[in-house]
């Protein structure tokens, strides 16, 4: 039975339980155990001990399952046709990354049509649901031109709220050689056009991609129609992404692989979230990033699964906490916060990533007892119930 939103739910006998509200259980996750919690109207109702839970229209026994926030994915890219398994062999095999691969994807985006491209957009979105992701920002950038970008951004927006525009991810074909051509017309055409259909402008201000100058550009023309920036940064080597991101108050900057102790303390000295994404370094046999020095620095750390074609083709935050856990050496608490309420500080977010009450009920219920078997148990799928608003999305009723 798949739980009706205008129905009050409980959910009790939950063997653990994560809020993300520290006034609310133990640690910055704000754990209780052998807890419930009730859904009313889309929110969060009611949180506490599982014998005081108040009757609800549907009731739902956990039979002592970890129940957590649902994941909030603020870095992935699923607008796009075709797939690149090829150069993800060739990697494999010693061929080191680079951005130019991504012109591959651009020319089957162009040639794809709505349906095809809303199709493979909705795949994706399905996908990172069952593995418990209940919010999903998605960028453009497999378009590039007037037309493909705006296209990219309306088909996202069937599917979230977090639309980014990603215009300069590349210069594309056309443009080779002339990235500040193309950094004109961006500005100039593409922006004006495609701002109303999004909230976010994002650019990859990296070697082989757009230098800090035309990054800039592009941020601030984007800022000029209303948007917010986020930054592609210190991916494939040291770089200006971090402090452009700072300087610009960017919500996030997104892979940090590579960075200074100049970047350490500009973010440790401001609000821009660093998110960091295993699954590409796992996938480009890049260098992980320093998670250590960001999260002792204070620094707010998200983490983002990164799906997209060329660089991450997994939709799998369970994984990337996994990854977190034993490439980057996170905990387990702070993999799992990072998971959940990092992505919504990176989205700027305070009604999803915790299950405190008068948040969204978005939560999803594991096939184990902790949050700890996410890291504990890699690779098995541990998500048995997903609920978006009070309402079950995905999976079963617990039994």
């Amino acid at each position: 039975m798949v739980s009706d939103g205008s129905r009050s739910t409980v959910l009790t006998n939950i063997g653990t339980l994560v809020t993300n509200d520290p006034g609310s259980g133990v640690g910055r996750l704000g754990v209780r155990r052998d807890a419930a919690v009730v859904f009313a109207d889309g929110l969060v109702a009611w949180v506490g001990d599982a014998h005081e839970a108040p009757v609800a229209d549907v009731r739902v026994d956990m039979a002592g399952r970890a129940v957590l926030p649902g994941f909030v994915e603020s870095h992935a890219h699923l607008v796009f046709a075709g797939e690149r398994a090829e150069e993800f062999a060739a990697r494999m095999s010693g061929t080191a990354y680079a951005a130019g691969g991504i012109r591959r994807t651009i020319a089957a985006t162009r040639a794809a049509d709505d349906d095809r491209l809303a199709a493979n957009v909705r795949r994706l979105m399905d996908e990172s649901v069952r593995s418990g992701s209940t919010t999903v920002e998605c960028k453009t950038g497999y378009g590039q031109t007037t037309e493909d970008e705006l296209r990219s951004a309306l088909v996202a927006g069937r599917f979230t709220d977090e639309v980014t525009l990603l215009a300069a991810h590349v210069p594309p074909p056309e443009y080779a050689g002339r990235a500040d051509e193309y950094v004109e017309m961006v500005c100039r055409d593409m922006i004006p056009v495609c701002a109303p259909h999004a909230k976010w402008i994002d650019v990859f201000c990296e070697r082989g991609a757009f230098t800090r100058e035309q990054s800039e550009a592009v941020l601030r023309a984007g800022m000029a129609h209303g948007l917010i920036p986020r930054v592609h940064g210190n991916q494939l080597g040291p770089g200006p992404g971090v402090g452009l991101a700072v300087e610009l108050g960017a919500a996030s900057v997104d892979h940090v692989s590579y960075v200074t102790a100049a970047d350490i303390d500009a973010l440790a000295g401001s609000a821009t979230v660093a998110t960091l994404l295993p699954a590409a370094d796992f996938c480009t046999r890049n260098s992980y990033p320093d998670a250590r020095a960001l999260l002792d620095a204070g620094i707010t750390v998200a983490l983002g699964a990164d799906c997209n074609p060329g660089t991450s083709y997994t939709t799998s935050l369970p994984f990337c906490i996994a990854l977190a856990v034993r490439e980057l050496r996170m905990t387990p608490e702070e993999a799992v916060w990072s998971a959940t309420a990092g992505g919504a500080r990176a989205l700027r977010r305070d009604d999803v990533g915790s299950l405190r009450v008068g948040a969204r009920a978005d939560a999803l219920a594991l096939d184990a007892p902790s949050y700890l078997h996410l890291a504990y148990r890699p690779g098995v799928p541990l998500v048995r119930s997903v609920w978006r608003g009070g309402v079950r999305v995905a999976g079963s009723d617990a039994a």
